[in-house]
């Protein structure tokens, strides 16, 4: 079989370099087995082949060789439910879930979901979705399995250290995001919970932060466990708050080892006694923000070790990006650095102050009053007030 391509043509090479013309006419047929491969089965598979259906096979094939699991390409739908997440509302059972040693492990359950009532915890391993096996390969397979339309049921194999695996089963929900909740804990420290960076985190924090200043607060207490990060402009918003004005929050280097970097825009609380909960639930923008806390000395981590997700993803999906038909890339493109210069992917970040949250109450509705990092990081946040 020939393949005829056009001398107009151009490609990029991994380092990034355009061929045109016959340069890329010559890598353009390394992929002419695809077309082979397309031909044979029109010739002899015996069932139903739509090319639509070829085509996305193929590209998700592409984007899977690379065992990234966090780099993927979207259909229509598979994008809209993405989508649905960073807006404050989807349907589905309320897990955030990441990759550890090719498992899909559990970042954390969202407040009052389906995963939640069912006694999902942070730390345990899907191992199937609804009798089908999955891995860390397989992230978004297993992610698009668990969404989908409200009260179906889905069943879950986990395992979980110490108890083994077993079989739980939960219906679809409508998850309403609340990602900011706050409160005064007495006259003089205030508590605010970070649930996820979504599109409206940091306007909802500001308007939170302020609401308990002109409560009296002096000391904050701020839950990032649990956390599995989201937007990074969010974060950066957020975090600037507690950073001086013109500070690297955080920076980001590429494959071509660019640099690029996120500075403080100033906030409502530099200069405050924070004291901040994290836990290995508390991912991605969360150790963005922890690890600018924890650098530039402004706050007490408490509790324990975060996830350890260190690198950044980009969304390709308009036109300008040469998608116009609803689809999407969701690509790897850079790691981040917190401002001391560390990648804590596969690392994450350990607390300050280490403070273990016992297994035997994770699996207990949740009591404030017997939480012992709540409570350590509470008697310290009093302890900052002058």
């Amino acid at each position: 079989m020939t393949l005829f391509v056009s001398t107009q043509i151009s490609l990029r090479t991994p380092n990034g370099k355009v061929l045109i013309g016959r340069d890329a006419y010559d890598q353009v047929v390394k992929f002419q087995k695809l077309f082979l491969v397309r031909n044979k089965l029109y010739e002899y598979y015996d069932g139903k082949i739509s090319d639509d259906v070829l085509v996305e096979g193929a590209i998700k094939g592409m984007t899977n060789s690379l065992e990234d699991p966090y780099t993927v390409f979207m259909n229509k739908k598979e994008f809209t439910d993405f989508n649905s997440q960073t807006t404050g509302a989807y349907t589905g059972l309320g897990l955030q879930v990441g990759v550890k040693d090719n498992n899909i492990v559990v970042i954390a359950p969202f407040d009052k979901s389906p995963a939640k009532t069912a006694g999902i915890i942070s730390g345990d391993v899907i191992q199937k979705v609804n009798g089908i096996a999955v891995t860390g390969k397989e992230l978004e397979k297993a992610v698009a399995m668990m969404k989908g339309k409200e009260n179906e049921a889905v069943s879950l194999t986990i395992n979980r250290a110490g108890k083994g695996a077993f079989d739980v089963s939960m219906k679809r929900a409508k998850i309403d995001l609340v990602t900011v909740k706050g409160e005064m804990l007495d006259k003089n420290v205030g508590y605010i919970q970070l649930t996820m960076f979504d599109e409206n985190t940091a306007k909802n924090f500001n308007k939170k932060l302020a609401e308990l200043q002109d409560k009296g607060m002096k000391s904050l207490l701020l839950d990032i466990r649990g956390n599995p990060g989201g937007l990074l402009d969010q974060c950066v918003e957020l975090t600037s708050n507690f950073v001086p004005k013109g500070k690297v929050i955080v920076y980001t280097i590429d494959k071509n080892k660019k640099k690029k970097e996120y500075k403080s825009t100033g906030g409502l609380a530099v200069g405050m006694p924070l004291t901040v909960l994290t836990d290995e639930g508390s991912a991605s923008a969360s150790e963005i923000f922890a690890g600018a806390i924890r650098d530039y000395k402004v706050g007490t981590l408490v509790g324990e070790k975060t996830f350890g997700k260190g690198v950044v993803q980009t969304m390709l999906y308009r036109s300008m990006d040469g998608f116009d038909d609803g689809t999407a890339l969701k690509v790897t493109i850079s790691k981040y650095y917190t401002p001391s210069g560390e990648n804590i992917h596969h690392i994450g970040i350990k607390p300050t102050v280490p403070i273990v949250y016992p297994k035997a109450l994770k699996e207990k509705p949740y009591d404030r009053t017997l939480d012992p990092q709540f409570k350590k990081a509470l008697e310290l946040a009093k302890e900052k007030i002058k």
